[in-house]
């Protein structure tokens, strides 16, 4: 049964209609979770192994879909194609990690008395509520999916509003290599992931999005006593040293920035850019913002809120450099932006824009920019160029952030993880330690029988 309310999606390409799908009802959700409730015990028994081959089939069915799935998250996102792809076929991959940790992801033993065993043993939490943006819709949601199901949760999974026909399409290709209930996949707004959350048959609430939407499902499940599994918003600094070639800085501020229109979570929010190499970054960034081609963000009211930040910006004193303007036309396109003349009161520094967006502040020396960009709420990631080892090693040890990257934006080991602070979230994402938030522990101690009193009386 489903409300008569439905989703209709339009394309930011160009404003088509993609297509509408319904919107779950209280009934759909009361038994998506019943149904993940009824097929636990029986998928956390499962053999690791046999959860592994599973997960290794899955990734098989995405993988053969994948020209497919990239175009439905170019038609509702607007990412390039080839991008879409990639993170389609990221997505396989880190399923396919996870069907290899799995079977692997093991306690520990405790030393005891001679006479006894203790041992630590990972179980599965139970039933997990994943919720999955729009912004790398596959790879983020394959991440949250493939870690709880190898560890024996089930999984009810909803997709963001903005691409629900991608979320519908990749929990049909995941579920039917599972038992029966052990992954579902849920349509739906806001008001259905509320549903979701608030319910206290749910172990664990894996969320990638927004910090507003964060904070709620934070406060949502101290009521309920689930687990929170959260990755917010980042407003992610851009430190550059004055020992730096400010062309090649400039390169890497565009591709943070402006890369799938500076709609990925850790993209670059905001520049501290030292005055000795200044002029020559400004003018190499706003070619190279010149020179981008332009993407649509995800809809009009994300452009509304990116257009927002830069018009406080310029009516505060700053000064578009390049772009800053609503382009006429169909879609949601905005150019690639260059503020000069930033101050750290500013809600483009501040906040996350989420835009192609590069606000550029001049600071005296390297400290005063590692200051500046370490006084922020948010803690997700941050980035610093520059060609001093005392420096990078002070930029790492004194960034309050989960992920410091030393001369480049983007990057990492397969299998890394992170670990978001303060508003941007909890609890570590990807890598095998996204097993560990997965899992509970229960330690067990197994002592040796006693004979009864009778039994030794008898044998004496």
């Amino acid at each position: 049964m489903t409300d008569m309310r439905a989703l209709d999606v339009h394309s930011p390409l160009d404003g088509r209609l993609v297509g509408s799908l319904p919107t779950a009802s209280e009934e759909d959700v009361a038994g998506a979770l019943r149904t993940a409730r009824a097929a636990l015990a029986g998928w956390a028994a499962t053999p690791a192994a046999q959860r592994g081959a599973a997960l290794r089939a899955a990734a098989a069915a995405v993988r053969a879909r994948a020209g497919e799935l990239a175009e439905l998250v170019r038609a509702e996102t607007g990412r390039p194609l080839d991008s879409a792809r990639e993170g389609v076929l990221a997505g396989a991959s880190t399923l396919e990690q996870y069907a290899e940790l799995g079977p692997v992801h093991r306690g520990r033993s405790l030393l005891g008395s001679w006479d006894a065993t203790d041992f630590m043993v990972p179980e599965p939490r139970g039933v997990v509520v994943a919720l999955t943006p729009w912004n790398d819709p596959v790879a983020v949601a394959c991440g949250l999916l493939g870690a709880a199901l190898v560890t024996g949760n089930t999984v009810v999974h909803k997709a963001s509003e903005r691409c629900p026909h991608v979320g519908e399409l990749l929990c049909g290709l995941l579920a039917p290599e599972f038992p029966d209930g052990v992954l579902q996949g849920l349509t739906g707004d806001g008001a259905v992931g509320a549903r979701l959350v608030a319910d206290r048959g749910v172990d664990v609430v894996a969320h990638v999005g927004s910090t507003a939407t964060g904070r709620s499902i934070a406060a949502a499940t101290a009521v309920t006593g689930a687990k929170a599994l959260l990755e917010n918003g980042g407003n992610d600094a851009l430190v550059v040293d004055s020992d730096v070639d400010p062309a090649w800085a400039a390169e890497q501020a565009a591709l943070g920035a402006f890369t799938n229109a500076g709609q990925l979570c850790t993209s670059v929010e905001r520049v501290y850019v030292h005055e000795a190499i200044a002029e020559e970054f400004l003018e190499a960034v706003c070619k190279a913002a010149r020179d981008w081609t332009p993407q649509p963000l995800v809809d009009a009211r994300q452009r509304a809120h990116v257009h927002a930040h830069v018009s406080e910006a310029v009516a505060a004193g700053a000064s578009a450099l390049v772009g800053g303007e609503v382009p006429d036309g169909d879609g949601a396109f905005y150019p690639a932006t260059v503020l000069q003349g930033c101050t750290p009161d500013m809600r483009v520094m501040r906040e996350e824009t989420f835009g192609p967006v590069v606000p550029v502040r001049v600071v005296e020396s390297f400290e005063q920019g590692l200051a500046e960009a370490a006084r922020d709420e948010h803690g997700l990631a941050a980035t610093v160029l520059t060609g001093s080892m005392a420096h990078a090693q002070q930029a790492w040890r004194s960034l309050p952030v989960g992920t410091v990257k030393v001369n480049a934006v983007f990057g990492g080991a397969p299998g890394g993880a992170a670990q978001p602070r303060r508003l941007s979230g909890t609890g570590f994402g990807y890598g095998p330690e996204l097993l560990d938030e997965m899992t509970t522990t229960k330690v067990v101690h197994v002592g040796q029988i006693q004979p009864s009193s009778q039994a030794s009386r008898a044998a004496s």
